[in-house]
C-alpha cells in the first residue's frame, strides 16, 4: 500500500523536526498571503468551505451539504472551484455532458451534479461569471488562503480523526499556514468524525473566539455493501475513512490499496487492481472522486472503471441550524 501521506504529518518524528526551517518559511509566506487584501468583490455572497491543512477533509461534501441548506432556505446556490487535476484554466462553467475529469478535475464533476458549477484558476473572474449566469450566492470549495475573491463567510474544515497532525507547516507538517492566522479569518470551523486530535483543535478555535460545528460523512444506500468483500482503491488525502465507511456499512475491506490524492490511474495501476481482485474474489470499491477521473477511460481503466462500484457518502450536520445561522445569516 503507498501512502497518500507522509506517515510523520500524523504521528509526528523525527522528519518533521528537521524540515521545520523549510515549514516555517512556507508558512511565512502563506501568512503573508492571508493578510492580503482581497482582490475583488461580487454583487453576491461568497461562502468558502476549505480547510487549514493539505489534502482531504471533506470540503467537497461539506461544500455540497452547505449549499443544500441555502437551498433550503430559498437561495440559488453555484460551487467555483479552482478545478485541480483539470487542464482548462477557466472560467467554464462545467457541462456534465461534455467536460471529463481530465478538463475541469474530478471534484467539479460531483459538484456539477448538485448545483451550477464554474471551475476557474482566477476565483474573481470565475465568481463574476457565476454573477452573470444568475447565481444567488457562491460556495467556494477550496480558496480559503487565496486572497483573489472576497469571501462573505468561510469555514475551515477538519477530519477530526487527526486534526492537523503534527501542527507543523508544510513540508514538515500537513498545514497550509500556522493555525492561529488561519483561526483569525475563519466565521467557522468544522470538525468531521470524532477523535481526540479533533478536540484539541475545537478548543483553539474556541479559545480564539471561532464557533465549533460538527458534522460527520454518513454512507449512502449502505445496505448494498453489506457482507461484501472488498478491495477499496482510493487516490484521497486519507484513504482510511473510506474503509471506515465501508466498515459502517457492513462490508470486509481485505485489501486497501492507497493511493495519492488525485492520482491518475495508469494502465498498469488498472491492470494490477483488477488482478487482486480477481485472485482473491473481491468487489472492487472506490470513491466518487476516483471513479470520476476514470469517467470515458478505455482499455485497462475503462475495466477498472466497468468492474468498480462507487461508495457514496453525504456529510450530515449535527446541527443545521447552527450552520445555517453562521454562514447564512444574511445571505
Amino acid at each position: 500500500m503507498t501512502r497518500a501521506a507522509p506517515r510523520f504529518w500524523w504521528e509526528g518524528g523525527a522528519a518533521g523536526v528537521l524540515l521545520a526551517p523549510l515549514g516555517a518559511l512556507v508558512g511565512l509566506v502563506a501568512g503573508r498571503r492571508l493578510r492580503r487584501p482581497p482582490g475583488g468583490r461580487l454583487s453576491i455572497p461568497v461562502i468558502c468551505i476549505g480547510n487549514p491543512t493539505v489534502g482531504g477533509s471533506g470540503k467537497t461534501p461539506t461544500a455540497i451539504a452547505v449549499a443544500a441548506l441555502l437551498r433550503g432556505v430559498g437561495q440559488a446556490p453555484a460551487f467555483l472551484l479552482r478545478g485541480y487535476g483539470g487542464r482548462l484554466p477557466g472560467p467554464v462553467l462545467v457541462d456534465l455532458q461534455a467536460h471529463t475529469a481530465a478538463d475541469v478535475g474530478d471534484e467539479a464533476l460531483l459538484l456539477a451534479r448538485h448545483a451550477p458549477t464554474v471551475v476557474s484558476r482566477d476565483r474573481l473572474a470565475g465568481g463574476r461569471l457565476l454573477e452573470r449566469s444568475g447565481a444567488g450566492v457562491v460556495v467556494m470549495d477550496d480558496g480559503f488562503q487565496n486572497p483573489g475573491l472576497a469571501k462573505d463567510r468561510s469555514a475551515l474544515v477538519i477530519d477530526a480523526a487527526v486534526g492537523v497532525g503534527n501542527g507543523r507547516v508544510t513540508p514538515a507538517g500537513p498545514l497550509r499556514a500556522a493555525l492561529a492566522p488561519q483561526l483569525a479569518r475563519a466565521d467557522a470551523v468544522i470538525l468531521v468524525g470524532s477523535g481526540g486530535r479533533g478536540d484539541a483543535v475545537a478548543a483553539e478555535a474556541r479559545k480564539a473566539g471561532v464557533p465549533v460545528l460538527r458534522a460527520r460523512l454518513a454512507p449512502v444506500a449502505a445496505d448494498g455493501f453489506a457482507g461484501m468483500r472488498v478491495c477499496l482503491y482510493a487516490g484521497i488525502g486519507r484513504p482510511e475513512k473510506v474503509a471506515a465507511t465501508l466498515a459502517e456499512a457492513g462490508a470486509e475491506v481485505v485489501r486497501l490499496e492507497a493511493f495519492p490524492d488525485h492520482h491518475p490511474f495508469s494502465a498498469a495501476d488498472a491492470d494490477r487492481l483488477l488482478t487482486l481482485a480477481e485472485t482473491d474474489r473481491l468487489t472492487l470499491v472506490t470513491t466518487e472522486k476516483d471513479l470520476a477521473r476514470l469517467g470515458g477511460a478505455d482499455g485497462a481503466c475503462g475495466r477498472l472503471a466497468a468492474a468498480s462500484r462507487a461508495i457514496a457518502v453525504e456529510l450530515q450536520f449535527e446541527d443545521p441550524e447552527a450552520v445555517r445561522a453562521i454562514l447564512a445569516r444574511d445571505v
